[in-house]
């Protein structure tokens, strides 16, 4: 059973802090809730995207690890929020902090006063309000437990992201199997066509070899057959229909395969708009012509579902 995955897919994760208590210290045990957020588009290749609390130690090795594992191509972005109880929040006075404030603003009045600018004087609410002076008590002096337990989800997320991803494949792979059956049917179409055409042109050809010697004083005749026989041998499309066939032969196996096939299905759908556009220059005929352009029609399709199998 094919195990097709689309690079295209999304999860979302909500989860809090689970571990106990310890002792009668509150701080210690932090009320943390987090989401995780995952989502991924097309890519040639792989490409990680995290957006992660920048304070806390020794998270996007093991995200960015986890994600290569089972990840093969596509442009994945990672994000977590984190939100902290209020209960649990708390907020403490950084008094070194407070005095180089002090001290700068001390700095700051002398120069004003010497340019003769006067300045409006700071109050305790603005000094608060300075970056640095008020220090959210949130886990920070020791992140470690914290992000052992947010690492501790990250495989429930995963789980889930991989799910929607092989849903979507398995749903690719039953419309890139339509088109191949609609490819292999349109193949045999232009093989019949090119068959019955043959007597045709035969006899086509014949034609234009009487009118041309009859119009042409010395000419070799040996030298027209020849010339009018590659002719005929360059509007012959047994060889394009032929290796249609094999394509359709080799995508199908592809689609069977476990692992990441993107690369070689989209290398596979360039050969098969190669081969069809080859089919509809030698056609020579506006029904052939026209299943040409439908095999074009459905190959391009299928390329653009191609761009999104990993």
């Amino acid at each position: 059973m094919s195990m097709l995955k689309s690079m295209t897919g999304m999860a979302t994760l909500r989860d809090q802090w689970r571990e106990p208590n310890q002792g009668a210290d509150q701080e210690n045990t932090p009320g943390w809730s987090w989401v995780w957020d995952i989502r991924s588009v097309n890519a040639r290749g792989l490409d990680i995207r995290l957006r992660l609390p920048d304070w806390i130690e020794g998270l996007e090795g093991p995200v960015r690890a986890a994600i290569t594992k089972g990840t093969a191509r596509g442009n994945v972005t990672l994000g977590l929020r984190l939100s902290r109880d209020a209960a649990q929040a708390s907020e403490k006075l950084d008094l070194e902090a407070l005095r180089r404030t002090l001290g700068h603003l001390a700095a700051v009045e002398v120069e004003a006063k010497s340019a003769g600018v006067a300045l409006v004087p700071a109050t305790a609410v603005d000094l608060l309000t300075l970056r640095g002076v008020l220090i959210s008590h949130t886990g920070e002096d020791d992140p470690a437990p914290l992000a052992r337990a947010i690492l501790a989800s990250l495989p429930e997320l995963l789980t889930s992201f991989e799910a929607m991803r092989q849903s979507e494949g398995a749903a690719l792979a039953v419309v890139l199997g339509a088109q191949l059956d609609r490819i292999e049917a349109l193949t045999g179409q232009a093989a019949k066509l090119a068959e019955a055409r043959k007597d045709q042109m035969g006899a086509k050809l014949q034609e234009n070899m009487a009118r041309i010697l009859e119009n042409s004083e010395g000419m070799d005749p040996a030298r027209v057959a020849q010339e009018l026989a590659l002719i005929a041998v360059k509007t012959d499309v047994t060889e394009e229909n032929d290796r249609l066939g094999a394509h359709v032969t080799a995508a199908r196996d592809l689609l069977a395969q476990d692992g990441p096939v993107g690369r070689k299905l989209d290398f596979l759908s360039q050969e098969f708009n190669r081969e069809a556009n080859t089919l509809c220059s030698k056609s020579q005929a506006s029904a052939l012509t026209s299943v040409g352009l439908d095999l074009k029609a459905t190959i391009d399709q299928m390329r653009e579902q191609v761009q999104n199998v990993e």
